[in-house]
C-alpha cells in the first residue's frame, strides 16, 4: 500500500481509538492494562509522547535513562498521566490524527502497529467488544517478522500462531489459535484474560484465573 493509503488507516484508527477513550469512566482510566505496570492512563499518555515530547526533552529523558528507551518510555508515561488528566490526554490524541510521526525504521505501517497494539492493550483488558478492522490488522500483521517477535522477547519455538478469523499464521508447531488481534498481542508478549487463546499451548499466554 502507499504511504497515503496507510496514512489514511491510521487516522481511522487514531479516530475510533479517540472516540472510545471519550467515553471510558473514571474508573476505567485507573483500569490495568495488558502493560505490565500500566493502567489506561499511562498507555494514551505513552500513545501521544510522540505528538508532545520535544526533541529536546526526548534526548533528556533518554540521558537520563542511562540510553534505555524502555526506561525513559515508562518514566514518560508515568509522569505524564499523572499531569495530564484523561480529557487531555484524549484531546492530545484527537488533536494529532494526522500527525506524521513515524517510528525510526517502522514507517507508517510502524505508526499504524504501535496504534493498533496499545489500543489492544486497553479494550482487551477492559473487556470492550472492539475489533480492530481487518484492513489495518493485515497491515499490522504483514509487517511481523523474526526480529520485531525478538525485540518483544517472546519465546514461540515449537509453536503455530493460526488466525481463526483471517488468512494469518506464524512458526510451527503446536497450534495456538485465537483472533488475528489476540495472535498479534501474543506476538508482542502479551498475556491474554481467559477464553480468548486455543490449543494446547494457550495456558502459557493465558492471564491466570
Amino acid at each position: 500500500m502507499t504511504d497515503t493509503e496507510v496514512r489514511t488507516a491510521v487516522r481511522a484508527e487514531r479516530t475510533e481509538l479517540a472516540d472510545l477513550l471519550s467515553g471510558l469512566d473514571a474508573a476505567s482510566w485507573d483500569a490495568s492494562t495488558l502493560c505490565a505496570g500500566w493502567r489506561v492512563r499511562e498507555v494514551v499518555a505513552h500513545i501521544t509522547m510522540p505528538y508532545r515530547v520535544s526533541g529536546p526533552r526526548f534526548v533528556l529523558g533518554m540521558v537520563k535513562a542511562l540510553g534505555n528507551f524502555n526506561r525513559m518510555a515508562d518514566r514518560s508515561a508515568r509522569d505524564d498521566a499523572a499531569a495530564l488528566t484523561s480529557e487531555d490526554l484524549v484531546t492530545s490524541l484527537r488533536d494529532n490524527i494526522d500527525h506524521p510521526w513515524k517510528p525510526p525504521g517502522g514507517g507508517f505501517t510502524g505508526a499504524l502497529s504501535h496504534d493498533v497494539i496499545h489500543g489492544l492493550d486497553i479494550t482487551v483488558a477492559l473487556g470492550l467488544d472492539r475489533s480492530v478492522p481487518q484492513d489495518r490488522m493485515r497491515l499490522v500483521l504483514d509487517a511481523v517478522n523474526p526480529k520485531t517477535v525478538k525485540f518483544f522477547g517472546v519465546d514461540l519455538e515449537g509453536i503455530e500462531l493460526r488466525a481463526d478469523d483471517l488468512d494469518f499464521s506464524y512458526g510451527s508447531g503446536a497450534v495456538l489459535s485465537g483472533s488475528a488481534q489476540d495472535l498479534l498481542l501474543v506476538l508482542c508478549g502479551r498475556r491474554l484474560p481467559q477464553g480468548h487463546l486455543g490449543g494446547a499451548p494457550a495456558a502459557r499466554f493465558t492471564i491466570p484465573g
